[in-house]
Formats: C-alpha cells, sequence, structure tokens
C-alpha cells in the first residue's frame, strides 16, 4: 500500500475519482473543494509537474536519429504510431504501449492513450469550444439517437466558470453555432493569415468566419490557480509536458488545487476494473483495484464513483460490473452500454502558397492558429442537402525553410549557400474536423477470450464512418480550395487523406446522456440511471459530437455533476 500520495489511505472515502485526465482532474479539484474526503486512483505511474516532463527542453539533435521513432519503437507501437506525432522520440513516452496494452480492431480503429497521472490532458490538442444550442438540439430536431437532455443555458454559467480558471485565449465573435466565452487575450495573425481572414469574410455570403484559435493557454499575466503557472512562452513543444504550467493539464492545475485542500489521496498504478454493487441499497459501494506493478488486489469504498477514466475505459469498467441485477454490465438496462461511438473525422482540407510577403517573418511558435467555425446547417441558405451536421477548419500560416530546396533545388554552390539561409514561401493549410453521427452499430465490445497481462477482458471495435461523412469530406476539400483561391493563394491543393476511426482522438458517445432510461445510460447531471452514485463525465456520456473539440465540455459537465453529487448527498438523496 505504499503507492499513496498527499494523504494517508482510509479505510473509506466520501469520493472516489477514476482517472486523473481532464474530466478526473476536474472532479477531484471540485469534490476536494467542496470539503469531501476524495480518493483518486489511476491505472498509470506518478507524473509530477514540471519534475517529470523528460524532454521538455530536448531539441531534435539531442535524439541520435531525430525526433524519427526507431524500427524497434514502432514494433511495439504499430497502432499509436498511426497518428504519425505520436511516436515521435519527444513525446512516445507517453503513449502506451500496444504489446502490452492490446486492442483488437475489425475495422481500424486508432485508439491513442496515455496512462500515467494527468493522462491525456499533458498531451491534448488544447483547443477549447463550447457546444451550442445547434448542437444540443441537433438530434432531436433531425429524430437522429436519442435528444440531449440539456440545453446550451443549463451548461453556460459551467463553461464560464471552467474557461476562467483554466485560462483560454481567443475572441468573441457572436456566432450562434460557437457561442462566445471568458477568455483571455488572443493570440496574433500573420500577416497572411489577416489577407485570409480578410478576403474569406468579405467573400462569402453565409456568415464564413475566421477567427484566432481558441486554446487553452494564458495569454496575458493574470495570476492563475495551481503549480506556478504563467504566462504562454510560445516554445510549441506542449505535447512534451509544460514546465511553465502555461497551457491547462491536471498536473499543473487541477490536482494542485484539489491537493492543497488536503481532502485528496492519489494512488497511481491502480487499475478500476469493477464497481461493487449493493442490491439492497441499489448503490455503489466502491470499487475493486489491480495494482499494475504487484497485481495485488484491492478494494476502497466510498459513498459516490466519479467515472473519468475516457469513454471506452469508463464504458469497459461498467461492462465488467457484473452482478444478478446488471447481467450485461452496471447501467445497462438500455442495451446502449458501448454503442453509439463517435470521433470527429479530418484530414481533409486545402493547402496554397502566396506571395508578395518576402520581407515578412513571425516570432516564436504560437501554440494555435486559424479556425473556421462551422458554416453548413446552421440555417438558411446554409442548410446542405447532401450531408448532416457540419464541420470546422483549424490551420494556419507560415513560412517553409530550406528543407523546401531538396525536392527542386535553387541553384548550386554559392547561389545555393545563400537560397539556405533564406526562409521558404509563405504558406496557409488547414484541415476540417467534421462531426460523426451518432450509429447505434458503431461499437465496443469486450474479449473475454483475449485477455491482458492482469487477466481483463481487451477491448474490440467496430466502428466506421458512413455515407454522409464521407459526402461531408467532400466538402471538406472543396470549401477549403475555394477559400484560398478566394485569398489569392497559388498552386492551390486539396487533399482527402486516409482517415482512421478513432484517429481524432475524440472518442465519445458509449454511454451517452438521455432522458430515457429505456434508450440512454446516464441522465442529465451523467448520473446512471439505475446507480444514482455513480457519475460518468468523460466522454463516455456524450449524445451527439458536435464539430468541435470536446475537451471543454467535459470539463463544464464534470464540474455540473460534482456540484450536483454533493447536494444530493447532503440531501441524503445517494
Amino acid at each position: 500500500m505504499n503507492k499513496f500520495y498527499y494523504n494517508e489511505p482510509r479505510d473509506s472515502y466520501d469520493a472516489i475519482v477514476v482517472g486523473t485526465g481532464i474530466s478526473g482532474g476536474w472532479a477531484a479539484k471540485e469534490l476536494c473543494e467542496k470539503g469531501l474526503k476524495t480518493l483518486v486512483l489511476e491505472r498509470g505511474p506518478m507524473v509530477k509537474h514540471r519534475e517529470d516532463y523528460p524532454t521538455a527542453n530536448n531539441d531534435p539533435w539531442d535524439y541520435p536519429h531525430g525526433e524519427t521513432p526507431t524500427q524497434e519503437m514502432l514494433k511495439r507501437q504499430p497502432k499509436q504510431s498511426r497518428t504519425g506525432y505520436t511516436t515521435r522520440m519527444s513525446s512516445a513516452h507517453w503513449f502506451v504501449d500496444d504489446i502490452d496494452h492490446p486492442y483488437n480492431e475489425i475495422k481500424q480503429f486508432d485508439w491513442m492513450r496515455g496512462y500515467h497521472v494527468g493522462g491525456r490532458s499533458i498531451m491534448w490538442g488544447r483547443q477549447s469550444y463550447r457546444h451550442s444550442d445547434i448542437d444540443f438540439t441537433a438530434n432531436k430536431r433531425e429524430g437522429i439517437a436519442v435528444d440531449w437532455p440539456v440545453r446550451y443555458k443549463d451548461i453556460k454559467p459551467w463553461y464560464d466558470k471552467v474557461e476562467a480558471y483554466i485560462g483560454v485565449s481567443g475572441e468573441n465573435r457572436g456566432l450562434k453555432q460557437l457561442p462566445d466565452g471568458v477568455f483571455e487575450p488572443a493570440f496574433e495573425y500573420n500577416c497572411v493569415e489577416e489577407v485570409f481572414r480578410e478576403k474569406v469574410e468579405s467573400g462569402f455570403d453565409d456568415g464564413r468566419v475566421v477567427t484566432m484559435g481558441r486554446t487553452a493557454h494564458i495569454n496575458s499575466d493574470k495570476k492563475f490557480e495551481g503549480d506556478g503557472r504563467i504566462r504562454c512562452q510560445t516554445r510549441n513543444r506542449c505535447i512534451r509536458g509544460c514546465p511553465f504550467g502555461a497551457y491547462f493539464s491536471s498536473n499543473s492545475s487541477t490536482l494542485p488545487a484539489a491537493e492543497a485542500t488536503g481532502n485528496m489521496t492519489l494512488r497511481p498504478d491502480s487499475i478500476v476494473h469493477e464497481i461493487m454493487y449493493d442490491a439492497d441499497t441499489q448503490k455503489a459501494t466502491g470499487v475493486k483495484v489491480i495494482d499494475r506493478e504487484t497485481k495485488e488486489t484491492f478494494e476502497f469504498k466510498a459513498k459516490v464513483v466519479f467515472l473519468c477514466a475516457s469513454a471506452v475505459a469508463s464504458t469497459s469498467i461498467l461492462m465488467q460490473s457484473k452482478s444478478d441485477r446488471f447481467p450485461n454490465g452496471m447501467g445497462n438496462d438500455s442495451g446502449e452500454l458501448g454503442h453509439n461511438i463517435m470521433d470527429h473525422h479530418f484530414k481533409a482540407g486545402a493547402m496554397g502558397r502566396f506571395e508578395g510577403f518576402e520581407d515578412k517573418y513571425y516570432k516564436g511558435r504560437r501554440p494555435t492558429g486559424l479556425y473556421i467555425p462551422r458554416f453548413r446547417n446552421i440555417g438558411g441558405s446554409t442548410d446542405m442537402k447532401e450531408f448532416k451536421r457540419g464541420y470546422g477548419y483549424q490551420g494556419g500560416g507560415s513560412r517553409g525553410n530550406f528543407t523546401d530546396l531538396i525536392a527542386e533545388t535553387r541553384g548550386f554552390g554559392a547561389e545555393l549557400k545563400n537560397a539556405i539561409f533564406q526562409p521558404g514561401d509563405w504558406n496557409i493549410g488547414m484541415t476540417a474536423f467534421g462531426e460523426i453521427l451518432p450509429y447505434h452499430d458503431n461499437k465496443m465490445m469486450l474479449d473475454y477470450d483475449r485477455l491482458d497481462q492482469w487477466g481483463l477482458p481487451t477491448v474490440t471495435f467496430d466502428a466506421e464512418i458512413r455515407d454522409n461523412e464521407l459526402a461531408m469530406r467532400k466538402d471538406m476539400q472543396e470549401q477549403g480550395v475555394e477559400m484560398l483561391k478566394k485569398a489569392g493563394a497559388k498552386d492551390v491543393m486539396g487533399y482527402d487523406a486516409h482517415y482512421g476511426f478513432g484517429n481524432g482522438i475524440h472518442e465519445m458517445g458509449t454511454a451517452r446522456m438521455g432522458r430515457d432510461p429505456r434508450t440512454s445510460v446516464v441522465n442529465g447531471y451523467n448520473q446512471l440511471h439505475a446507480v444514482k452514485n455513480v457519475y460518468v463525465t468523460d466522454g463516455a456520456f456524450m449524445t451527439s459530437g458536435a464539430c468541435v473539440n470536446p475537451s471543454l465540455t467535459y470539463m463544464a459537465f464534470t464540474a455540473r455533476a460534482a456540484d450536483h453529487a454533493v447536494n444530493e448527498l447532503k440531501k441524503g438523496n445517494i
């Protein structure tokens, strides 16, 4: 029992939080600050902010082969490497080993994971956008899946709360499809982006907007809570872990806040695989845990359990939590557990070259870029017959470097030498992120014939995009090309690269929220319909995916659920 940090172990707790990522960190902070003695369980090893970011200050030449992974690494991480960036030498250590942590695919599914304290809050893309009522009402409006049991007005105060706390830089643009927020100053546009923005916003009659990406980075001298969080240094080495705490992570922000209360006990190396259930009280009593290293087994008890292990992991735990009452997994009366899995499809867009700015450059390595909010199917002339829902673009302008000379050298001798010291052409590239509809037969299952090293069932995925998304991808490419041409770009090229389900790293929907226990797993406060003291607040609860990065929404719903849980405990309802 030597894995505990910050506080000594207890026989029983007020609350247990499973997972330390974006939602787990928020659950820990909120529950601890409200006075609950809280046990936080993480299946991976300890990562201390600032101390345990081994590559934070490395340069490419600090590695024998630059950022290129070795063949040995690729043999152990064949699935994790599919993104093209997760297995770079500077970040590969954050992502799991596919041999030690296997999963199964009926169709390609890219399940990118990090098992350590902080989870993917260390490696996330940090883009932070609100869902709008267009998103919360879409299913009902279109007769797809089930209706969200909440609306934007219910979540707005919690968006306000988490944005103000984590620090999100951005611009308020007054858009119905992308609500305004509580923002730090936005990062600056460069010269080609300014031109692009002007041409796009004046060149289309569908309300198309170009704004700076809203990213969870401090961009002022404002004081933020956490472990020494200060302004972004524009190093763009974020995926390695930020020693300045400039971007939001559990390690720099919410977990230190939870620790400061004296109410948190953190235990890493703790694989939660089952929630215990008392049929007489119809409540969960705690969780069963396997020690990652020793494989010892433990039971921890609590009055309330928050599942924040990630959409797939949390649902796996529910599926393994079987009893006479729940033969198919805890809370699975509807049969929806594991179904309706979603992601955001991307890797379709356009790029182009800009002339006339050769005397200009930019300063620093900005951690975000341009964002073009959704402009399809938001009413009036924007509505499309070809597909439902919409997409937004992320991208930006930059100058190339001497590597542009490799394919077609500019001279030789002195001419080449001089060219090498000059920046390359200005370019703008952008890729669209589109919504995937919640198809019931896109699902995950447990395979009890293929167990992991802890004797637990492995996950099997069976999911794919359909005609709706394929039609959307065609439009993603065409509109990207049209915008760049209208902005004056040369050599404009559209692209549609291969997208594997899950590659957006936004898996969600496997324990969806809904009004009716017959068609959903959790209610409007993230409680299991059938077990009121179990809350699911990671991506598993999502009823639809919108087209924006979902992490901010997880945070807002988690804070709201924690507030609800504490009030229900005080009332004696759970």
